[in-house]
């Protein structure tokens, strides 16, 4: 009995553990064309997303979006308003390392983004310090996937870890500035 105890409590572990390391998947309605970053967001958008964790909080935002490229660098600048009232500029750097494969910086990640192309997708990857009341901050980990839909839109879904756990997730559909 305390065999097979143990058994379906690895087991479960192992289930909870790869579930959380794992990136989001492509979104189904990924073209078939690649999302490529430093072509894909050269300009004005808009976003419209939300930010939900697993204790149910729910923060949705409109974030106005310029991204201008350099031939090695993406300079993508973020200016958030959330659906309470709070406003935020961030502004990604984003560097061409090789071809399909970038490192960034913005304010609030720590140590450096990876970037890369992955099929049809663009995947980014960093540790971010979210905010809290303490005023000392919780570093998380970010897992985005980004990809451009057959009408142009782009999806970027991104899980949010923090000890290997999934803690919360972040969708957004950015769309040209009209």
């Amino acid at each position: 009995m305390k065999l097979k105890l143990l058994a379906s409590t690895l087991l479960f572990g192992a289930a909870l553990a790869s579930a959380c390391a794992t990136r989001p998947p492509v979104p189904a309605q990924a073209a078939k064309t690649p999302f490529v970053i430093e072509e894909d967001l050269i300009g004005d958008s808009i976003a419209r997303g939300e930010f939900r964790t697993i204790t149910g909080v729910r923060r949705a935002f409109t974030a106005r979006l310029n991204g201008a490229w350099d031939g090695r660098t993406l300079t993508l600048v973020e200016d958030f308003e959330f659906d309470d009232g709070e406003r935020d500029r961030k502004t990604w750097r984003l560097e061409m390392v090789a071809p399909g494969r970038y490192v960034g910086t913005r304010e609030d990640v720590v140590g450096q983004a990876i970037g890369f192309q992955d099929g049809p997708v663009f995947r980014l990857e960093y540790d971010l310090l979210l905010p809290t009341e303490n005023g000392r901050g919780r570093k998380v980990r970010f897992r985005d996937v980004m990809a451009e839909t057959q009408s142009g839109a782009i999806l970027n879904d991104a899980t949010v870890g923090w000890f290997g756990l999934r803690v919360g997730s972040v969708s957004l559909v950015i769309q040209r500035a009209p």
